[in-house]
């Protein structure tokens, strides 16, 4: 295409992830003409990548409950038009094989290159014109949308923003969604990173940077949620699928609660074991239940280091309540550069849960991360992309 030549589409989407691709396969299904363009060189980046290169692609217990929004119900209509079971029955389709992890998170057996070749693969059969290295340069509308590039001008009845959110820049991530979306008027809800490790300052940065690289088991809570799974110290503090989830529910200046020992009584424990086995030392006993470098540390900070026979039964009461309600107050996140999602977005009321359309501006669709929808760790945000996309896929 020669520089200022007009090319004209039904339809034009930004962004070639996850629900890009999939609004743009659905709509070309339907006969429609679509554009889908990508400032990257490649399509579906975080797909790639996403996983440890399997592609975390949806999960078996998609509800509702499990999606953050200022608008609880507005990710349901979606969620119910295009299921996991829907997605399921695609990769099938296609003959990708894939496994069940825990918490009902499915991956790909072999490399998520598969998943990226399936959604490319779709999109060729729906006559999709894929186009990556375009660079969005403006979107305006007259009668008509407008999207500038630094490669041409194209024009479309209807526009769907599907670039994502703040999360991973090294990956491309950008603000241009909230950005077109603030252009056409429409409102943002409060934007921050989601699923992201958490920071800590002075003597508790120096006590987590000293266990870095250890992991263990812990039921952590903060504000009426939690989650029992892996949680990692680090050098800047605490990441591990718990914390990550946490991160979402979480806010500046506040605590979380760690229970270092989920499901075991660990007053009672220690009380116990003082009287079964007077001779053992802390932390010995400690390592049994616990990471050996742990266990070193957190009895060096509580207990003396003389056996549990002269320990006070008042003080291990004490030490096992810590045990199972460590009160830790993180001092922020890793930001954007490591939160696998971007929190808040295009604000749910100015948009139609059922197409996704932009209420005040028709033919205008907003999909995927952009939206103030963030589900839990494990397929959840994934299953967003598809569902999300295949709603506006058969409206646009």
């Amino acid at each position: 295409m020669s520089d200022g030549q007009l090319e004209q589409f039904d339809v034009i989407v930004l962004g070639a992830g996850a629900a890009g691709m999939m609004c743009a396969m659905t709509a070309g299904a339907r006969g429609r003409r679509v554009l889908l363009l990508d400032h990257s060189d490649e399509v579906g980046k975080k797909i790639l990548i996403s996983g440890g290169g399997h592609c975390n692609f949806t999960n078996l217990n998609i509800f509702p409950e499990r999606f953050l929004s200022n608008n609880p119900h507005f990710c349901k209509s979606a969620l119910a038009g295009y299921s996991q079971h829907d997605f399921i029955s695609l990769i099938n389709r296609h003959r990708i094989s894939w496994h069940e992890k825990t918490h009902g998170q499915l991956f790909c057996d072999g490399s998520a290159r598969a998943v990226v070749r399936m959604l490319l693969d779709e999109c060729a059969a729906s006559s999709v014109d894929v186009r990556t290295t375009h660079h969005i340069v403006d979107v305006s509308r007259s009668d008509r949308f407008q999207v500038t590039t630094d490669k041409g001008l194209f024009t479309a009845v209807s526009v769907v923003l599907a670039t994502g959110g703040l999360s991973i820049p090294k990956m491309g991530a950008t603000g241009l969604a909230h950005d077109i979306g603030k252009r056409f008027e429409l409102s943002l809800s409060e934007i921050r990173p989601g699923l992201v490790p958490l920071t800590f300052e002075g003597d508790t940065l120096d006590l987590m940077c000293s266990l870095s690289g250890v992991s263990l088991d812990c039921h952590v809570t903060s504000n009426q949620a939690n989650f029992r799974e892996g949680m990692l110290f680090t050098h800047r503090g605490l990441s591990g699928p718990a914390i990550l989830q946490i991160s979402s529910y979480w806010k500046g200046g506040e605590e979380i609660l760690i229970d270092l020992l989920p499901g075991l009584n660990a007053p009672a424990f220690l009380l116990t074991q003082k009287r079964t086995r007077p001779r053992i030392v802390p932390r010995t006993l400690l390592s049994e239940v616990l990471p050996t470098r742990f266990s070193e540390k957190i009895a060096h900070l509580h207990l003396p280091d003389r056996p549990m026979a002269e320990q006070k039964d008042k003080t291990l009461a004490l030490f096992g309540e810590t045990l199972n309600s460590w009160r830790m107050r993180p001092s922020g996140t890793e930001g954007y550069t490591k939160a696998e999602v971007t929190l808040g977005g295009i604000n749910t009321d100015d948009l139609s849960s059922k197409t996704m359309e932009a209420k005040k501006v028709p033919g205008l669709f907003i999909i995927g991360e952009a939206v103030d929808v963030c589900g839990w760790l494990g397929g959840y945000n994934f299953q967003w992309a598809w569902s999300s996309g295949y709603a506006a896929g058969q409206a646009v």
